[in-house]
């Protein structure tokens, strides 16, 4: 996501670390007869599925409106053309995850957490969040459910850093958040911690650090309970689901494709130690600027992701002329681009786990941030592209 340029208080941080992948606020309506883009230079032809076979590796979970206009989970299915509705909420689903084990759902509805199955069934309260703080939102706001990869525990943000037992029916608070009180009811928020993904091995969990301006990452260990913060990040922004575990688990790439308030760039965390390694950077004091986007570091070696390198004339970038690549894990070593298609109006990105291919959601509106139009992005660029329907955001892998 690029909004880390207009970071300028505690509230956009929030609206920036939860928007990627658990949106505070419905995203804007998809316009009347969108079609699919892929980028305004789009060349390849962007097929439907017209056969049984299965296009996707897992099930696809994602928001949309319903018919109500109200935002719900929604999964596609292997064959890329089944949707089923999971939720039927009389207000907005905010936030949810899902059980990589039975694709079961945690999702959150006025402040509190809920839990389905996969079918829609057996819809359960786990967690009540109490009336929601309007004038001091940090205080009590119930978000970001993940869901560990054995599907025991749903770790999730509630005055702090909460795991959930699936076993016991019982949460507990592990890392509470760090808030100062400064009278005449306005409470200062100093670091809040956000849960975004486990690691492939489930040793591990990332986590996004809010704070009054800015953001960061730090890494959790369960079993020992230990905090890794980053270090060495200089004026990049690692958070808020930017990220992604390499294969094995040692490490994270992360990458923004906008500077002004921080620098565009790639960059390697070490989830042992927390040290940053920048591999990229777009900054005004760099010429040529060099921006990234979306990196995965694959099975095969290979790291893929978007990139642009261009002038620096002084003025803040956004909505870089991205171009889909692959590099050595270094980001610059044998560095090729894959597809001729241009990504300038992309929005929010999904990895297959193999690296074969990228879904990508892309939106005509320049103010628009969050969702859009999803198409499936082969890296093979032979194998053109796959329209996945009209409107999609927060878009996560099922079993």
């Amino acid at each position: 996501m690029n909004k880390k340029s207009i970071v300028l208080s505690l509230l956009v941080l929030l609206l920036l670390t939860l928007a990627c992948a658990n949106p505070l606020t419905s995203p804007a309506q998809p316009p009347a007869n969108v079609e699919t883009i892929v980028a305004a230079t789009l060349s390849a032809l962007t097929a439907v599925p017209t056969d049984t076979s299965d296009i996707l590796p897992h099930s696809l979970y994602y928001l949309d409106n319903d018919a109500a206009g109200l935002l719900q989970v929604y999964r596609l299915e292997k064959d890329a053309k089944t949707i089923a509705q999971v939720t039927f909420e009389p207000v907005d689903v905010e936030d949810y995850g899902v059980s990589p084990v039975d694709g079961s759902v945690a999702y959150v509805v006025n402040n509190q957490l809920f839990t389905v199955n996969a079918d829609g069934s057996n819809r359960s309260m786990i967690v009540d969040g109490g009336a929601f703080d309007e004038v001091n939102p940090y205080v009590n706001s119930l978000r970001s459910p993940v869901w560990s990869n054995d599907g025991q525990t749903i770790a999730f943000s509630y005055k702090g850093l909460n795991f959930y037992s699936i076993v016991s029916g019982q949460y507990s608070l592990l890392i509470p958040n760090q808030l100062d009180d400064q009278g005449n009811g306005f409470i200062f928020p100093t670091e809040l911690f956000f849960p975004e993904k486990f690691s492939p091995d489930g040793s591990k969990l990332l986590l996004t650090l809010g704070y009054y301006e800015g953001a960061s990452a730090a890494i959790y260990y369960p079993n020992s309970g230990t905090l890794v913060r980053l270090q060495g990040e200089n004026r990049g922004i690692i958070c808020c689901d930017t990220t992604q575990w390499s294969a094995d688990s040692s490490s994270i790439y992360s990458a923004s494709p906008t500077f002004g308030m921080f620098a565009a760039g790639l960059w390697k965390v070490d989830a042992t130690t927390g040290n940053v390694s920048t591999l990229l950077v777009g900054d005004f004091d760099t010429d040529p600027i060099q921006i990234a986007d979306a990196p995965l570091l694959a099975p095969d070696g290979n790291l893929y992701f978007f990139y642009a390198s261009q002038p620096n004339t002084g003025d803040m970038v956004n909505r870089p002329l991205l171009q889909l690549v692959r590099s050595a894990p270094d980001g610059v070593t044998n560095r090729t681009v894959l597809r001729p298609e241009i990504y300038d109006t992309m929005t929010e990105h999904l990895w297959s786990p193999d690296g074969s291919f990228v879904i990508i959601t892309t939106i005509s509106a320049p103010e628009a941030y969050i969702g859009g139009t999803p198409v499936l992005i082969y890296t093979d660029a032979s194998k053109g592209s796959i329209g996945l329907g009209k409107f999609a955001t927060n878009m996560q892998w099922g079993p």
